[in-house]
C-alpha cells in the first residue's frame, strides 16, 4: 500500500466528535481506528518505520491514549516503556510539569527514576494539538538527563501551531490535519 494510500486508508478510521470536550472543540477519535485491527498495526509499523534508526532506550507514552500506541511501539523497537501521567497515578516519588491546552491547564508527572541520564527517548502520543503536552513531557525527560531522540504523534493538528511551539526537526506525525 502507497502511503497516500495509507494516509486515506487511516483518515477513514477517525471519527469526529464535535463539541468534545467543550463546545467549539472538533475532538479527533482515535478508539475507531485502533479497532480496526489492520488500522492499528499500520499506524504501529508507520510510527516505528520512522523511528527506526534513532536509537532509543525508551519510549515514553503520553497520558493515556498515547499509552495505546507507545506500547506497540516499544517493542517494536526494542525498547522499554516508560508513562507519564495526570497527577495522582504513579505510586512512586514523581516529578511534574504545568501545562497550557488548548481548553484548560493540567500536569503531567514521571517516575523521579524513569529515565537515567544519557538515556535517549522516543516520546509518543496520539495527536499534536497546541503542543503543551508534548512540550511538558519534554521538560520532563530532559529534567532527568534524558536525550528526547525523537517525538511521534498519530495525528497533528497543524492549525493549532503545536509544531512551530516545540520547534523540533524530529517531530513525525503520521497524519495531518
Amino acid at each position: 500500500m502507497t502511503s497516500v494510500a495509507r494516509d486515506a486508508f487511516l483518515r477513514s478510521l477517525i471519527r469526529d466528535v464535535p463539541d468534545f470536550p467543550q463546545p467549539g472543540i472538533m475532538f479527533k477519535d482515535i478508539t475507531t481506528l485502533i479497532r480496526d485491527r489492520e488500522g492499528f498495526r499500520q499506524v504501529v509499523d508507520g510510527i516505528a518505520a520512522a523511528q527506526s534508526g534513532i536509537g532509543v532506550d525508551l519510549v515514553v507514552g503520553v497520558e493515556s491514549r498515547g499509552f495505546i500506541f507507545a506500547a506497540p511501539v516499544a517493542i517494536q523497537l526494542g525498547a522499554g516503556l516508560v508513562p507519564v501521567r495526570k497527577p495522582g497515578k504513579l505510586p512512586a516519588k514523581v516529578i511534574a510539569q504545568a501545562y497550557e491546552l488548548e481548553y484548560g491547564r493540567n500536569v503531567l508527572e514521571l517516575h523521579a527514576d524513569a529515565v537515567s541520564p544519557g538515556q535517549r527517548v522516543l516520546v509518543v502520543d496520539d495527536v499534536l494539538a497546541t503542543g503543551g503536552s508534548l512540550e511538558a513531557t519534554i521538560a520532563l525527560v530532559e529534567a532527568l538527563g534524558g536525550t528526547v531522540a525523537g517525538v511521534s504523534v498519530v495525528i497533528e493538528l497543524a492549525f493549532l501551531g503545536g509544531r512551530d511551539r516545540l520547534a523540533r526537526p524530529d517531530l513525525h506525525a503520521l497524519l495531518t490535519y
